[in-house]
């Protein structure tokens, strides 16, 4: 890093020996500018912004100590590094000086060997200060991004159900999230999206929805508000906007929804509906709010509509709730692959003698949960559009609609029981690693025997259960030391180990190094080698 340096003597010899006798060029730094007086120094601290300057102190028009003073009032003249130059005479001064931030003094007649040691040592200081400085911004950076990740990890636990204050305990506690937020509850829907995307195969599928998720996050950046953009599932976006409870401004919303739909279709070439509740809910809300907007976006399907959704997470009106309780009811079965609750849920959609619309919006819902499940392939699922596409009976859509859940319960029951379980164990593991864990808590969430659960455990990640946390504990641990200032023992507690010794040894058994000299060994290697 190379530096500016400010000569400022008002005797031209001593100027001509500074610029010639000290190896500026080996040394790093360039001369920007000389100045006879404090008043040149002045106007050339603004215009070539030097880091380090080395002064007289007695000079005729402004002095060494009225520069000092006038240049530690300007932005420009407090970054920059003082070495003062006085006689004996004005030894006094240079004591003075040194109280008012000049970093260090030299006497005259000048001792250049001394005054060469004193500039390496003062530019070597700046290039320390400012690396330490960038690195800071840097560690800033990067935890602002992880703690903005886990805010919108809380977030999109809340919206899929997850109880709210075990969400967000975390970063209420050490980051200031206020658990009690308010949040403008919008969602974006991709128009017909279940029958456009039986045209694309599963890279195609990605790559569309990838595209819209990054114009949504794009969209908003404009207007001064604090929000973050769920992927919710296929073709569907929830976004949270933090408000106060009071804060909604109708035209401010219909502003932000337009936005969102303009800028979809003007980068993806997509039409999509925008829903939103109009007025902010607390965080306990935000859920049954999500569930409000999609039923009122499946009810008015059609063409880039924007709605402002008074009652989506108001009492529903009694017809209302229970198709859509037994809609609920099928997807959660098939999910739970629970046969008992879907034959109860068929049945009850059987007997209701819906409108032929609304079966049709039981067909879509199921189609998309279905396709998030990974249990119909893209012809199925363009075969069952195909039959839609024709003038069917409500006796047919029933058909389909039984068809597809009972297609769902086999493609799912054929997948190895033992793979979802172990997907459920590693969900339940990885959500839970600051907490204290074992085997029973596992099993009993899985509702299978510790023994059973230990052998599919091992099968499946080839390694025990105590491995397996362990690492992702020291995993999380490691991230923890690199990416935040946090103290070992509040680490340690957030990896799961209430005990900081016994942190440690663990730690060291893992890495070969305690956590402090982890930590350490970022600032010498850099965390990137750390962490590998």
């Amino acid at each position: 890093m190379r530096l500016k340096v400010m000569l400022v003597d008002d005797e031209l010899p001593i100027l001509q020996n500074l610029r010639m006798v000290l190896p500026w060029d080996e040394m790093g730094l360039d001369i920007v500018a000389t100045a006879r007086n404090g008043a040149e120094a002045l106007e050339a601290l603004g215009t070539q912004r030097p880091d380090i300057a080395l002064c007289d102190i007695r000079m005729p028009v402004m002095d060494g100590m009225a520069l000092l003073a006038e240049a530690r009032s300007l932005p420009e003249g407090a970054a920059c590094e003082f070495l003062m130059l006085t006689g004996y005479q004005e030894f006094e001064y240079a004591r003075a000086a040194l109280k008012h931030g000049v970093k260090d003094y030299i006497l005259k007649p000048i001792d250049y060997e001394l005054l060469e040691r004193t500039v390496r040592k003062v530019a070597d200081d700046i290039r320390c200060e400012r690396a330490e400085r960038a690195e800071q911004r840097k560690r800033d950076r990067q935890w602002s991004k992880v703690a903005h990740l886990a805010y919108e990890k809380a977030l999109y636990d809340v919206l899929m159900g997850f109880p709210p204050e075990g969400a967000l305990r975390v970063l209420a506690d050490e980051d200031g999230w206020a658990e009690h937020a308010s949040y403008v509850v919008m969602l974006i829907d991709v128009d017909h999206y279940s029958r456009l995307s039986a045209q694309w195969d599963e890279k195609e599928r990605k790559l569309w929805n990838f595209a819209v998720g990054n114009v949504l996050n794009e969209a908003l950046h404009p207007f001064d508000i604090k929000y973050v953009s769920l992927h919710a599932r296929e073709g569907e976006w929830c976004v949270l906007v933090e408000r106060r409870s009071d804060a909604y401004d109708a035209d401010e919303v219909a502003r932000w929804m337009q936005a969102a739909q303009a800028a979809v279709m003007a980068n993806v070439k997509l039409s999509v509906s925008v829903g939103v509740y109009p007025r902010p809910v607390e965080v306990a809300e935000v859920a049954e709010t999500y569930k409000g907007l999609q039923r009122s976006l499946l009810q008015h399907a059609g063409i880039s509509r924007l709605l402002a959704v008074s009652d989506a997470g108001a009492e529903r009106p009694e017809t209302e709730g229970a198709w859509w309780a037994m809609l609920e009811g099928l997807v959660s079965g098939m999910r739970q692959q629970d046969r008992a609750r879907i034959d109860q849920a068929l049945g009850r959609l059987g007997r209701a003698a819906l409108p032929e619309s609304v079966l049709h919006y039981v067909v879509i819902h199921l189609l998309r949960e279905m396709r998030e499940m990974d249990v119909l392939s893209q012809t199925e699922e363009a075969d069952i559009w195909k039959k839609l596409q024709h003038n069917v009976s409500l006796k047919d859509v029933m058909e389909s609609i039984v068809m597809l859940v009972d297609h769902a319960m086999d493609r799912a029951l054929n997948k190895k029981s033992s793979e979802l379980l172990m997907l459920s164990a590693k969900d339940y593991i990885d959500r839970r690693l600051s907490s204290d864990i074992g085997v029973g808590d596992v099993s009993d969430h899985l509702g299978i025997s510790c023994s059973y659960f230990s052998l599919l455990f091992k099968t499946h990640f080839g390694e025990t259960f105590v491995e397996y946390v362990t690492k992702q504990r020291m995993e999380l641990a490691k991230s923890l030391l690199l990416t935040t200032d946090k103290s070992v023992t509040k680490i340690g507690a957030l990896s799961g180990y209430a005990e900081r010794r016994y942190f440690t040894k663990v730690f060291q058994r893992h890495t070969g190094m305690t956590p402090s000299e982890f930590r350490e060994a970022k600032s010498q290697n850099g965390w990137r080698n750390a962490l590998f």
